[in-house]
């Protein structure tokens, strides 16, 4: 890979399992990026994040360790990113932000491989040591619609070009402020080791999810923790009152094209990973509206919940339909 200069940074020695699962953006620096060059020690396919340890050569012939963790494993598999490409014994560039805490972690969003090739890991990504890359058939990607008759009842998966769910500010309350304050992304992620989603968070996954009939329901199967949401279709079986439940009860009905959905009865008490609370007193409506030509799905949920928000919050997202996506099994994998 050529002369190009190493970047070092006091490394420490640590094991690929010493970070549990988190926020990234609680967790590293976002704006601040940093490269090195070194040699591949040990790889962990698995979800919420793959991860690998390299091993960087010092002054003095000391070698130091750095744990590296990349996307989650569902993310490079739409990438068309195989278990191959990187194996321990590479010798590898990588650069991505830090750790905030200064410890040796990093979360890479590009890698130089021995090939040549370089590794775009990032959704709006650009190469950084050469054009010759990888990782990037799916970006530019738009919906297929040859199938317009399938409707809802389909695999959609996340459009790069979507965007986040989330906002960059929402209306708190006081009481929300204050719990947002005393938030440790390190410590208080709702999601560390593994934890399953509640909603309305679950909704912001970004993989593959299938929309299913189920005599008078409809089942909604995401690949993130293999989750299942059940949604009643039957004014009968949507008057019961079942128990609370991390993703609550949810009633259905169509207006045209447009799947509504209304649930209450979260027990899930986060509305998102970074420490904005959720009330049990939560109502969230959900507009699902597939495109004429079945190669989109537009996503609206409008939520309301007096205790966190002083106004209903709005977010928005779509999905797209590529015919030959599956739901894969999620297989999460929670540190020691």
């Amino acid at each position: 890979m050529g002369s190009q200069p190493l970047i070092f940074l006091g490394l420490v020695c640590l094991p690929l399992s010493a970070s549990a699962h988190h926020s990234v953006n609680g967790i590293f620096d976002a704006g601040n990026v940093i490269e090195f060059e070194g040699q591949v020690v040990e790889v962990a396919w698995q979800n919420p994040h793959v991860r690998f340890t390299v091993t960087v050569s010092q002054e003095g012939g000391r070698n130091e360790l750095w744990n590296v963790e990349i996307t989650s494993l569902s993310t490079l598999r739409r990438r068309k990113l195989s278990a191959n490409f990187l194996a321990p014994g590479d010798r590898v560039r990588v650069a991505g932000n830090p750790a905030k805490s200064g410890s040796s972690e990093i979360y890479v969003r590009n890698i130089l491989l021995p090939s040549g090739e370089e590794v775009l890991l990032d959704n709006s990504g650009t190469p950084r040591w050469t054009s010759e890359t990888l990782g990037t058939s799916q970006i530019a990607r738009e919906g297929d619609s040859s199938d317009p008759g399938r409707g809802i009842f389909r695999v959609w998966s996340t459009s790069i070009g979507s965007g986040s769910i989330w906002k960059e500010s929402y209306p708190l309350t006081s009481t929300a402020r204050t719990s947002v304050a005393a938030f440790d992304p390190v410590t208080d992620s709702p999601t560390l080791n593994c934890r399953l989603k509640g909603m309305p968070t679950i909704m912001e996954q970004p993989y593959p999810m299938e929309f299913r009939r189920q005599d008078e329901r409809i089942i909604i199967h995401m690949e993130e923790y293999n989750t299942i949401r059940t949604i009643e279709m039957s004014a009968e079986t949507g008057t019961e009152k079942p128990p609370a439940d991390r993703l609550g009860h949810s009633v259905g009905y169509w207006e045209d094209r447009t799947l509504v959905v209304k649930t209450t009865g979260i027990n899930w008490p986060y509305f998102d990973r970074d420490g904005i609370p959720l009330s049990k007193a939560a109502e969230i409506t959900e507009h699902f509206t597939v495109s004429g030509d079945g190669s989109r799905l537009d996503y609206r949920m409008t939520l309301a919940d007096p205790v966190t928000f002083t106004e209903p919050v709005v977010l928005e997202k779509y999905w797209v339909w590529f015919p030959e996506v599956v739901v894969e099994p999620y297989e999460c994998i929670a540190d020691a």
